[in-house]
């Protein structure tokens, strides 16, 4: 893109950290229709929109996106971005897809919680300590799930995006009831 300026809050310098990406171009949307409050919501006093989105610049400057802000998983204090968790669970034999979520835990604040749709006519079943195994190898610890749920489809919205609040209204009380 020409002329675009690119923000990370938190922090605000290159660097291999996340942080909540901020842009800034030219043709750039100027506000929300008829909607002030959600505007200022939105955008900096310098011009910057936030996206909603984290990521990180890379040491060629090139951004990455992480997860959306909404989305991002506070489990024991450290952040686990549920693009990363379903990345590796999408590449493990017998899923067709994932969606990881954060859930009410009594120890934790958060617990990830995943849940995967099998490959169609997938006879063979993947056992949640096997993934859990599985995972630990890809992940650091604390991004791995504490459970796994399987469904035969994930809840969408007519425009075929998961519908991860409806998993987080589902399984609220998953872990506090243990």
């Amino acid at each position: 893109m020409c002329d675009c300026n690119i923000n990370l809050l938190k922090p605000l310098i290159r660097t291999t950290e996340s942080g909540l990406v901020q842009i800034r171009l030219p043709s750039l949307f100027s506000g929300y229709w008829k909607k002030d409050n959600k505007t200022q919501k939105v955008f900096t006093e310098d011009g910057f929109f936030n996206t909603g989105d984290i990521g990180k610049i890379d040491e060629d400057g090139f951004l990455w996106i992480q997860g959306r802000e909404k989305d991002l998983i506070i489990s024991g204090g450290l952040n686990v971005y549920p693009k990363e968790v379903e990345d590796a669970i999408d590449s493990l034999p017998y899923i067709l897809e994932s969606a990881v979520i954060g859930i009410p835990h009594h120890d934790l604040g958060e617990a990830v919680l995943a849940v995967y749709v099998p490959e169609l006519g997938s006879h063979a079943f993947l056992h949640e300590t096997e993934a859990i195994r599985i995972l630990r190898t890809k992940l650091a610890n604390y991004k791995v799930p504490k459970r796994f749920l399987c469904l035969d489809q994930l809840p969408r919205n007519a425009m075929g995006k998961v519908q991860k609040n409806i998993l987080k209204e589902r399984y609220h009380s998953l872990f506090c009831a243990q």
